[in-house]
């Protein structure tokens, strides 16, 4: 049954009118042609799908679309200020933390709403944070290492 749904993406409000039982996911790529959140399994199991809902990471493929009625979301697009990458963005390229690519939107966007929750997190923190993003191609090693320097760029004021 379609239904109007009013949330703010990426800083824009956005209202939509679709069948509040759809993925989030589609919406956002389909619907709203925001592409870089990633269809990976669709089963809730990657984190490949993953955005920022009101600041945390949620899986899109998951959230059907009346779940965020009215809250703020943002994807790898939204993350970025301007030209200025995110910290953590800016960690995962200097770190070469990604080999394929598809992964690293949704293991961006865990490590982004993890740093908020914990700016100074221990290897083993980081690990366990990031155990439900799966990357395929065997990044992880330069993954966490982007991680602790994200961590050590955002608490230096970057």
């Amino acid at each position: 049954m379609n239904e109007e749904i009013q949330f703010t993406l990426n800083g824009t409000l956005q209202s939509i009118t679709v069948d509040g039982e759809r993925p989030l996911l589609w919406v956002i790529r389909n619907d709203l042609g925001i592409t870089g959140t990633k269809y990976g399994c669709g089963e809730g199991l990657c984190g490949s799908c993953k955005v920022l809902i009101d600041g945390e990471a949620v899986r899109s493929c998951q959230t059907s679309v009346h779940e965020v009625q009215g809250k703020d979301i943002v994807t790898i697009e939204g993350l970025a200020a301007g030209d200025k990458l995110h910290p953590v963005q800016q960690a995962f390229v200097e770190h070469d933390a990604l080999q394929c690519g598809y992964c690293t939107p949704g293991m961006i966007m865990q490590a982004t709403a993890f740093l908020r929750r914990n700016p100074k997190p221990g290897k083993g923190e980081i690990v366990e944070a990031m155990e439900d993003n799966l990357c395929r191609c065997g990044a992880h090693n330069r993954i966490v290492l982007a991680i602790e320097a994200a961590a050590a760029l955002t608490n230096k004021g970057g």
